[in-house]
């Protein structure tokens, strides 16, 4: 629930994208800010939570996390149409959602990780294809909700979504919690920020979260303006199609990923990437640039939780802060490629902008042939 609750925080807005323009004349770099804006805050919550998650407590930290999650919702619904300049609502909603989705990011995963087993990286998988699964909840739902109610009704959704995380900050109260260093003493930040392995890794996380959002975030807009089909199919067949593949491969590791490299199948997914940013910008097919767009959330759907698993592996005492750090790269990442992406489009077209954000895998398989070298063979496969 923790991790749909994430997936509403981030996929929910660009959702609405098309309603936001026309109502309140925003323009692709505005849009793409909005995103920037969400992450970017979910980036300074994972730096910040470092140092605050181990004074507070587990369980205060992800029941304030959800509590902030369902507050900004009902921010989303009022503030742009009580406020002179709506965007400036929009923008405030997004900065306190993402502080609870922020923290919702550095806690889950750590929490998962912390229970008894030995398949690490699948459970890590599995949990992952929970946010895919919510993504597609959203997707379909606030779709058909927007059909049902109208767009000039729009704002009932996220007033409805707030119940999401509310529910879920109720259940957090209760549910049993192992300490994040019940293991022992956690690895200090010095010594991961010396480690060049470490440092890669979050780089390659920057890489991860760009590819995954530089696609998901516009692929709802792209399925209108840039291919012309109308928003309740567009939705389904751009971001909910993504979604769909990105959580049949996420569980699908999960179950059978046991036996596999992870290493190697980062490096597929990356090469098949970069295809996929290709073919949805380029070929003038809109059935060939909706088979890239889910090409694209196939490729993307290891990325995040395999490099997780695989820093985890070399490092199993790194606690709270390594998974904050690792969150940072990510969330910048996922800042970086939908605003690359929105800035390239005001100078040029959309097309051109989701072709941009090819250098994100391009940069991802370097990096991974860079890793190599410091991956031991036993850490590479999801046994770790």
């Amino acid at each position: 629930m923790g991790y749909i609750t994430q997936a509403l925080i981030v996929n929910l807005p660009p959702i609405l994208f098309v309603i936001f323009k026309d109502k309140f004349n925003l323009t692709y770099t505005m849009l793409g800010s909005l995103v920037m804006v969400n992450f970017v805050t979910q980036l300074i919550t994972d730096a910040l939570a470092i140092k605050f998650v181990d004074k507070i407590g587990l369980r205060t930290s992800v029941v304030l996390a959800h509590a902030l999650a369902a507050i900004g919702m009902v921010l989303l619904a009022v503030l742009p149409q009580m406020l002179p300049e709506p965007y400036i609502g929009l923008v405030l909603a997004s900065v306190v959602f993402a502080i609870g989705g922020g923290l919702i990011e550095v806690l889950v995963s750590p929490i998962v990780e912390s229970l008894p087993g030995d398949a690490k990286a699948s459970a890590m998988s599995l949990l992952h294809s929970f946010y895919s699964w919510g993504q597609v909840l959203v997707i379909v739902l606030s779709t058909a909700a927007l059909l049902l109610v109208g767009h000039d009704l729009w704002f009932l959704l996220p007033l409805v979504w707030a119940a999401l995380p509310l529910t879920t900050l109720f259940r957090f109260l209760k549910v049993p919690l192992i300490p994040l260093d019940a293991g022992g003493k956690q690895t200090p930040l010095k010594a991961l920020f010396s480690s060049k392995f470490f440092l890669l890794a979050v780089l390659l996380m920057v890489c991860s979260g760009a590819s995954e959002q530089a696609m998901a975030q516009w692929a709802s807009f792209f399925a209108e303006k840039g291919l012309g089909i109308s928003k309740a199919p567009g939705d389904l067949l751009g971001p909910c199609l993504f979604a769909v593949m990105m959580g049949i491969m996420r569980t699908l590791y999960g179950i059978k990923g046991e036996k596999m490299n992870i290493h190697k199948v980062l490096v597929i997914c990356s090469a098949l990437c970069i295809l996929s940013f290709i073919l949805t910008a380029l070929v003038p097919i809109p059935a060939i640039s909706i088979f890239g767009c889910a090409l694209c959330g196939l490729t993307v759907s290891l990325m995040w939780p395999g490099m997780l698993s695989l820093t985890a592996a070399g490092y199993p005492a790194g606690g709270t802060a390594m998974f904050a750090m690792m969150a940072l790269g990510g969330d910048l990442g996922c800042s970086m490629g939908p605003w690359l992406t929105g800035v390239v489009a005001d100078g040029s077209t959309l097309n051109m902008g989701i072709l941009a954000a090819i250098i994100f895998p391009a940069a991802m398989l370097i990096g991974l042939h860079i890793l190599k070298k410091h991956v031991k063979p036993t850490q590479s496969k999801s046994g770790i």
